[in-house]
């Protein structure tokens, strides 16, 4: 993860949307991750922009996403890792995809 401080990870149940960056829900406090198997934590700049997340699931990471922006706040770039595969993802001025 881009910020490897822990004192500045969210932690969430979940994500939504299939458009990037993705849309994590149901936030959750360090306290609940005791009772949890599942969860994903994210870093958010000083915008509240997502930069990335891990899923971890069992104390391992599962899937994870880093973002980066241009100056306006568009997505411009979007790492994902599955399985061990990383897709980089490029988008124009309008946050549209333009290549994978």
């Amino acid at each position: 993860m881009t910020d490897e401080n822990p004192e500045n990870w969210r932690y969430f149940v979940s994500y939504t949307g299939v458009k990037l960056p993705v849309k994590l829900v149901n936030p959750l406090e360090i306290a609940d991750l005791n009772h949890r198997n599942t969860f994903i934590r994210a870093t958010f700049d000083a915008e509240e922009r997502l930069l990335g997340f891990e899923k971890m699931v069992y104390g391992e990471v599962e899937i994870w996403h880093r973002y980066e922006y241009d100056a306006a706040g568009v997505i411009r770039r979007a790492e994902i890792s599955m399985d061990g595969d990383v897709t980089e993802m490029r988008f124009d001025e309008s946050g549209a995809l333009v290549s994978a």
